[in-house]
């Protein structure tokens, strides 16, 4: 039995002993549990439970939080959307659009903002919008016509105005992972890009690698690859005084040749001393990885190799790639919370900037003496 079907059959055991405890086991009988049941079953007021649903969390201990949560998603209790909806003269939908849906890193901040907006009773109407400007502007309006209570945008950076615009007309918008080119001026949650790479090039320079690359797709409209670039930029003039914009190579990924013309540039000017490449996210580390089997150029004490998003297959290429890993799922859930904070708001307030931290995986690829050769 695989680890999918155990948690299928946990649940569905929980469900059923609940619905033992509560005598109601009538065939064909559907069950709708209500906040007083939940209240009941946490120890705590139905008031306390109503302040949970409704983001509310003044005044109320990490506990009782904690609590309220493991509690709703042992009831599987979900908010009425309609009575909800009649109340507050709100639709209970929240809309979502995604740059890039085929990013691992994407789909998960997608199913932390869906997991926190259904447990809080929030549809979640999503659009794919492949990195296309004008089919992000004409999703956005799509999900307006629906009558959605709020955006989170995971931008393509190019309809800044058109989103401010947004903001000004009084709807709820939440950037998630993307900012704007002018940061704070609206709410958003991202990681500590500059911070993470420029640590990373730090660890580098540590390591005794004497140049370093930074292999980047298109940084024009993107913020997190501008910040990435920025905190390479700034750590390559402390740690090893050069200028980063000499190393730097913007890749195109359906243009193989492109790669590897670049790759073989990097590796003639490092003339034999050991340097290492910094890949701006997991697409394009894939792409590098590519270019170098094609060139026969091999992970070695003269040659590391790192970069943003530790997916899965990182560990499993030898002797394993030193990786940042961002909190994906983490970035979805404070983006969704965030949000419906601002639902509950009335009046005006101040765009928040959350940051996440960026966690740092060392593993063979940057460790000179661990890969065959090494000292």
């Amino acid at each position: 039995m695989n680890r999918l079907t155990k948690s299928i059959n946990t649940i569905f055991q929980k469900k059923r002993s609940w619905v033992d405890e509560m005598g109601h086991k009538a065939k064909g009988e559907k069950i709708r549990v209500t906040i007083n049941e939940v209240a009941k079953k946490a120890n705590v007021s139905k008031t306390t439970v109503s302040r949970y649903l409704n983001g509310k969390y003044e005044y109320m201990s990490e506990e009782t939080k904690e609590l309220l949560g493991t509690v709703i998603a042992q009831l599987g209790y979900r908010p009425s959307n309609l009575a909800r909806s009649l109340k507050a003269k709100n639709s209970g939908v929240i809309g979502c659009t995604i740059a890039d849906i085929g990013s691992p890193f994407s789909s998960i901040v997608l199913k932390g903002i869906s997991d926190y907006c259904k447990q809080l009773g929030y549809n979640v109407l999503f659009a794919n919008i492949g990195n296309d400007s004008i089919n992000e502007i004409e999703s956005i309006q799509s999900l307006l016509d629906n009558k959605v209570d709020g955006l989170i945008i995971n931008t393509t950076g190019k309809n800044d105005d058109y989103l401010l615009s947004l903001k000004n007309e009084g709807i709820k918008i939440v950037l998630t992972d993307r900012s704007l080119s002018k940061p704070n001026l609206l709410d958003t949650v991202a990681t500590n890009n500059y911070e993470a790479t420029f640590d990373l090039v730090k660890y580098l320079y540590e390591q005794g690698y004497k140049r370093v690359a930074f292999f980047t797709q298109d940084m024009t409209v993107i913020s997190s690859r501008y910040q990435r670039h920025k905190g390479f930029k700034d750590a390559m003039r402390k740690f090893f005084n050069m200028d980063g914009d000499l190393t730097t190579y913007v890749v195109e990924l359906d243009d193989p040749q492109n790669t590897d013309d670049s790759l073989r540039k990097f590796v003639s000017v490092s003339k034999g001393e050991p340097a290492a490449i910094f890949t701006v996210n997991g697409v394009t580390l894939l792409t590098v990885l590519h270019g170098m089997q094609r060139l026969n150029i091999e992970i070695s004490p003269q040659l590391g190799i790192c970069g943003f998003d530790d997916w899965g297959w990182a560990s499993l290429i030898p002797p394993g790639i030193t990786t940042l890993t961002q909190e994906s799922y983490e970035c979805g859930v404070q983006s969704a919370k965030l949000l419906i904070e601002r639902i509950k708001e009335q009046g005006e307030f101040e765009p928040k900037y959350i940051e996440l931290p960026a966690q740092l995986v060392k593993r063979g690829s940057t460790d000179p003496k661990a890969i065959n050769g090494g000292g």
